[in-house]
């Protein structure tokens, strides 16, 4: 496994070693040990969620401010645009916003540690996104800022509109929303 800390450090691209041949491929999603050690932290996942979307979804940018989740995000079929914005107040890299392209093809899985929303947009016809958690879904903690804030500024590399569900539609502006301290 190759990990590569991006421009906001905490957040890991991580690149599995592929085993591909004439009948196609084998690789390991997930090792706790290799997990650990790519990202140097010790989180124990308790929930694998699975959505599945089609071309322009664009799902976030999400987050808990209690119950804050870590999340290991995959593509299993598609390829999608992935996000992650820091909300620590304290942080450096505040209101910074990275992302990366994971797709079924390169098989690319992206480290979102507590603290930060996430988001992504579908580039493909269909994905279907896989993520652990560290933390259980609190709706009762959920947040959702603006996809499109301006003060955030993502570069979605979508063109158009975007689909989106009534609750991101609604958003919270980044200047108004609750973050972590």
């Amino acid at each position: 496994m190759k990990a590569t800390r991006l421009a906001i450090p905490e957040v890991v691209l991580i690149e599995p070693k592929v085993f591909g041949d004439a009948r196609g491929f084998f690789f390991e999603s997930f090792n706790q040990k290799s997990f650990n050690e790519a990202t140097g932290t010790d989180f124990d996942f308790v929930q694998d969620n699975h959505s599945r979307s089609r071309k322009g979804v664009l799902r976030g940018l999400h987050y808990q401010i209690q119950q804050p989740q870590g999340k290991l995000v995959r593509v299993a079929r598609g390829a999608v645009f992935d996000v992650a914005v820091d909300l620590r107040r304290g942080s450096p890299t505040f209101g910074q916003w990275v992302g990366a392209e994971l797709s079924e093809d390169n098989q690319h899985q992206l480290w979102v540690p507590p603290g930060f929303g996430h988001g992504f947009v579908v580039l493909s016809e269909t994905a279907d996104f896989l993520y652990k958690t560290t933390d259980y879904y609190a709706p009762a903690h959920e947040r959702c800022i603006l996809w499109n804030d301006a003060d955030i500024g993502v570069d979605w590399h979508f063109d158009g509109e975007p689909q989106l569900s009534a609750k991101d539609a609604q958003g919270t502006a980044f200047k108004d929303a609750e973050v972590f301290a």
